[in-house]
Parts: structure tokens; sequence; C-alpha cells
């Protein structure tokens, strides 16, 4: 099992912004700005395209609506969806509120945030959300 299935399972704790059966959308804990958020299937996927086409047309769908959810916790120009990174062997999706192009540059500096403020942000995405 890897560590984003891990996460998922609740074996090692995340700051949950949304979940379902099939996915489920927690805070980067190195975000570039507050709301960073990572969309993940519960299933074990290494690359997003292994995914068939009904399971990525949720997968899509679902990180719709969790953007949708950070953009009215965190008003902004636009949610960026990003698809990258090698790290993990798990498929996931980086949404990033944005205002400008540089918000989504991974090579800047990460935020360095505390655990109040994780649980701050992930409460306002989850509470948009779920209603």
């Amino acid at each position: 099992m890897d560590i984003f299935s891990k996460i998922a399972a609740g074996e090692i704790p995340s700051y949950k912004c949304a979940e379902n059966e099939q996915f489920y959308a927690f805070l980067d804990i190195n975000p570039l700005v507050k709301g960073h958020t990572l969309v993940i299937p519960r299933r074990e996927v290494d690359y997003i395209f292994d995914m068939d086409d009904q399971e990525l047309a949720e997968f899509q769908v679902f990180a719709k609506k969790v953007a949708q959810a950070i953009k009215k916790a965190f008003p902004c120009k636009k949610v960026a969806q990003v698809v990258l990174g090698l790290e993990v062997p798990h498929a996931h999706i980086h949404l990033i509120p944005m205002n400008s192009e540089a918000d989504v540059d991974f090579r800047k500096e990460k935020l360095s945030l505390k655990e109040d403020e994780f649980k701050e942000i992930a409460s306002r995405i989850y509470e948009e959300f779920s209603k």
C-alpha cells in the first residue's frame, strides 16, 4: 500500500477536504498557496492515463467539485489543475487557487503553515464541498 492509499484509508493523518467512495482530497503538506489540495483515486493506480475512461471521467468530475469548493473558500481567478509528480506512484491531481500563473510555479518556496492553519483551510474547503 503506497503513502496516498494509507492517507485515504486513515492510516496516516491528513487534512481532509473532500471524499466519496472512490476518491479522496486532502491538503498538500508543502503547499504553493493556501488551499493547495491533492485529489487521488482510492484505488491504487500509478498513472492517471492508466485509469479506464469511466473512472477517469468520474475522477475529473470529483476534482471539479473540489475545485469549486476551493474557489468558494479561497476566492481566486481560477483553480489550476496540474498533473505531475513522480515521487509517489499514485495518480493525483494538484488543485491550486491562482490569481496569476506565478501561483503555480512548483520551483518557488513552499508555504510553511502551522497545524491550526491547515485545519482551518481544510475545514473551509470541506464545508463548501459538503453544501
